[in-house]
This record gives structure tokens, sequence and C-alpha cells, in this order.
């Protein structure tokens, strides 16, 4: 069954309104792993400081099983491979093992941590594919299976085309924005910008998204 939607035609949807539904379709998907679900929700509470006595500490292993998927995902979207993207997610939480441990005591905002780590770590990878590029022909990307043609529909698909054509740095502002859900503030300690530098990034991003839509219809 598929789990796309679809505007109306006979109703105009901007960037905003196609991003939402486009990532809402992506986060309709079941975890990968059912221990996932088993953490989620307290692990949330432990990330954003609200921590109650018989929950304990927070560690490494919760956020991975409460967050890898949904990180996955995010360096999907900045790096257009998911072969890639698993591997910057990995090595996201080994640094983050290796410099604070299991216990996540004397980090205040491991998630906050963990979304810079894949920012960063997805632009090395593009670095990377860039000077690869200048010695062999691009990878061309697989065609989409069948699985990807039931969840995304002909709209969700050209905003994906449409993404790869923004900058790097208004592609990352959009996927953390709407994606990530981070708010202006999260995103400027995420990427290093002001809070005007983000807005400002978002508002020409979404503008050049809509242009490309507006051409590909």
């Amino acid at each position: 069954m598929s789990t796309a939607i679809a505007c109306p035609r006979s109703v105009r949807c901007g960037p905003r309104k196609f991003l939402r539904l486009l990532f809402g379709a992506q986060e309709a998907l079941p975890p990968d792993d059912p221990a996932e679900r088993n953490v989620r929700r307290s692990g949330f509470r432990l990330l954003r400081g609200g921590r109650s006595a018989d929950e304990g500490r927070s560690t490494v292993t919760q956020l991975y099983y409460a967050h890898r998927l949904s990180l996955v995902r995010t360096a999907v979207f900045l790096v257009d491979r998911q072969d890639l993207a698993e591997d910057v997610v990995q090595e996201a939480f080994t640094a983050l093992y290796q410099r604070h441990g299991e216990y996540l005591d004397d980090l205040d905002n491991a998630l906050g941590y963990l979304h810079t780590s894949v920012v960063n770590g997805a632009r090395s990878v593009l670095r990377r594919r860039r000077t690869a590029r200048e010695y062999v022909p691009p990878h061309e990307a697989d065609a989409p299976s069948a699985e990807d043609h039931a969840v995304l529909n002909d709209e969700h698909r050209r905003v994906l085309v449409a993404l790869q054509e923004l900058t790097p740095r208004q592609r990352e502002v959009l996927v953390l924005r709407y994606w990530s859900d981070l708010s202006e503030a999260q995103i400027a300690e995420t990427l290093g910008l002001s809070r005007g530098a983000v807005k400002s990034t978002a508002s020409r991003a979404l503008d050049a998204l809509e242009k490309q839509l507006e051409e590909a219809r």
C-alpha cells in the first residue's frame, strides 16, 4: 500500500507544503529495528533534559536505537546515497562513543552533537565526491526500486530532484528544518551560523525550490 500523499490538482502547493508532505511520507515508514519503538519516547525525554529517577542515565545505546534511523534519512537527503548516509551516521556514533563513552552524563545535548557530526560527515562525503569527479565519470544513481515508487509519487520525486539542485548550505538548512524539525536556533548551532543567516538561507532556498518546481511543471 502506498504511503504517498499528493496535493489535489486543484490546489497549488508551495515548496513548504511539498517539503512537509515529502518528509511526512518518509517519516511514515516503520522503524528498521523493533527496539527503536521501545526506547524512542524515553530517549526523547532523556536527551531533552527531562529525566525521571526510574529512567536511569542516558547512554549511547539508547541514543542509537531512538535516533539512528532518523539521522540516516537526514544524511540521505544530504548525500543522496543510503550506503554513504549509513557510513556517515555510523562514524558519528563511533566518534561520540570514543569521546564520551557509553554514558552521556557530561554531554548536555547529545542529539545536537550528532546532528552536527552528521552534517560535517556529509560535507566530507560531498568534498570527496567532487574531487573524485575530476578524474572519473560521475556516479549514476541506481534506478528507483518498486518500493521507492510505492512510497513517493511524482510530486515527491520532483522535490527530491529539486533539493539536489540547491547549494549544500541551502539543502542542509531545509533538511534540518523540515525533516529533523529543528528550530532556527538549533540549526544555527548545528551549522555554526547566526539565526539571521539561517532565516535568510531558508528563504532563498524556498524561493529557489519553488522556481525549480514551477519550471518542472
